[in-house]
């Protein structure tokens, strides 16, 4: 009796914070976006970097090919480890405070490769980036979903992939003209920047409500939404779904694999493995590789990269609370679809000596269309439904496994990338075309809408609790 009262007050608490809601964007929300995702530029600037700096770097310190992709996949080998205690420290110190923790690791990793002398010391920074990085990818997202009222959540969790693109987009744009070293040393400004900026945000509501801090609840929520806003509605919804949850579940490791979480859970798991399979981060880490390997200018093709990557990016911002997360996958999917497989016809052609002037322009034109179709989708719209589909309960062991899942698919296919190109350029763009088919067919069938609802309204839903 009364979990079936928790939820006619639910019902009744979600009715009644739809029609009144605040649709302020005060600029705490904005700072507090902002400095979340500082550390996402950071991490955009750890993808890039390999790219750029792989002649200068094998140059230095006599690397083989084989050291430098062990060295450009490590970044995936420190975000599985990152992934894999995201979930519990988000919970544990909360979400600044892990956001703390992430810069540490990030400013030892840019600082190890900055001055580093042998592979031993490159290798170990690179680690300690990707710990921080995938730390990163589960906490911005997450913090900036938690804090943001719902009309605008979608843009403004989708800044997370902006600011990570600004950071790809400096380090191609600059990389092949900046020291490897110096270019490691502004990797990290970010991550400075953001560790001041911590301690003038609030704590994320909902997490607050699960420790049981209820007058912080409204304390930070009178911070985001305005000292003057009625937040007693809102705040709550947060206690009272927040509370239900909690009773209806003890929050162990087996709760993940209840029926009711199942479709979540496949739809979590199944977004990032599509999203790294799809061959993304193998491209981004090593794209020079295949402008030197296509006949296309290396300096040329960074900087015209490094300038297209912002505004695709700034695309998904503007057109997810628009359109919706799931129309933009689909067309992503599509685009990507199309351009791998552009791309792979383009390198046959080459093979076999046809159109030789022609072929190197439209490979560069068609990667284009490929990162154009994955930064307004499946780029970074995957974390953005990580962070609204896991209630508060499953959130740390759900989140982690996620994110474990992106991290470790992601190293798996930066790695094998360059041995894949060297067997068959075609052939590896055929492969990444064919699971970018599969993830259109994944997303029609599987991933719902949720433009426009409360995390609690959206979570009950999936849960089957509405």
């Amino acid at each position: 009796m009364v979990v079936e009262g928790d939820r006619s007050i639910e019902e009744g608490l979600l009715h009644h914070q739809n029609d009144s809601d605040d649709r302020r964007i005060t600029a705490c929300v904005i700072l507090s976006t902002f400095v979340a995702v500082c550390s996402s530029f950071s991490s955009g600037c750890a993808n890039g970097y390999t790219s750029g700096s792989e002649t200068a770097i094998m140059k230095e310190l006599d690397l083989s090919i084989g050291q430098f992709s062990a060295f450009g996949s490590y970044l995936n080998v420190g975000g599985a480890v990152g992934a894999l205690f995201c979930g519990q420290l988000a919970v544990t110190l909360g979400r600044r405070r892990s956001l703390w923790a992430c810069d540490l690791f990030c400013i030892f990793g840019w600082l190890a490769i900055a001055f580093a002398k042998t592979i031993f010391w490159l290798d170990l920074g690179r680690i300690s980036l990707g710990i921080g990085v995938g730390l990163i990818s589960y906490l911005a997202p997450v913090y900036i979903a938690e804090i943001t009222p719902k009309h605008v959540r979608g843009a403004f969790t989708a800044t997370n992939q902006l600011l990570a693109n600004s950071g790809i987009s400096l380090v191609y744009f600059v990389g092949t003209i900046i020291n490897w070293r110096v270019l490691a040393i502004i990797g990290a400004i970010p991550c400075f920047m953001q560790a001041i900026g911590i301690y003038f945000i609030p704590e994320s509501p909902r997490w607050l409500a699960k420790v049981g801090s209820v007058k912080e609840v409204e304390s930070s929520l009178h911070r985001l939404r305005g000292r003057d806003a009625d937040v007693s509605g809102e705040a709550a919804e947060i206690q009272v779904v927040t509370k239900m949850i909690e009773e209806d579940s003890k929050s162990s490791f087996r709760d993940m694999f209840q029926k009711k979480y199942r479709r979540t859970l496949v739809i979590g798991i199944g977004l990032m493995f599509l999203q790294q399979l799809t061959g993304a981060s193998g491209i981004t880490y090593y794209s020079n590789a295949v402008f030197r390997k296509c006949g296309f200018s290396e300096r040329l093709g960074s900087m015209i990269f490094g300038v297209f990557v912002i505004p695709k990016a700034l695309m998904a911002v503007i057109l997810v609370d628009r359109w919706g997360r799931r129309p933009l996958l689909l067309a992503s999917a599509v685009g990507m679809s199309i351009g791998s497989a552009l791309i792979g016809v383009c390198f046959t052609l080459q093979e076999r000596n046809l159109l030789p002037e022609l072929t190197p322009v439209l490979i560069f034109v068609f990667i284009l269309v490929y990162f154009g179709s994955y930064a307004i989708g499946l780029g970074g719209l995957p974390w953005v439904i990580m962070s609204e589909i896991f209630p508060i309960n499953i959130k740390v062991s759900a989140g982690t496994i996620v994110a474990l899942t992106s991290w470790t698919s992601g190293w798996f296919v930066s790695y094998a990338f360059n041995f894949m190109f060297e067997w068959s350029a075609q052939g590896t763009f055929y492969i990444f075309g064919a699971l970018a088919a599969l993830s259109l067919i994944f997303v029609w069938f599987l991933v719902p809408e949720t433009k426009g609802r409360s995390l609690e309204e959206l979570q009950a839903s999936l849960t089957g609790k509405n």
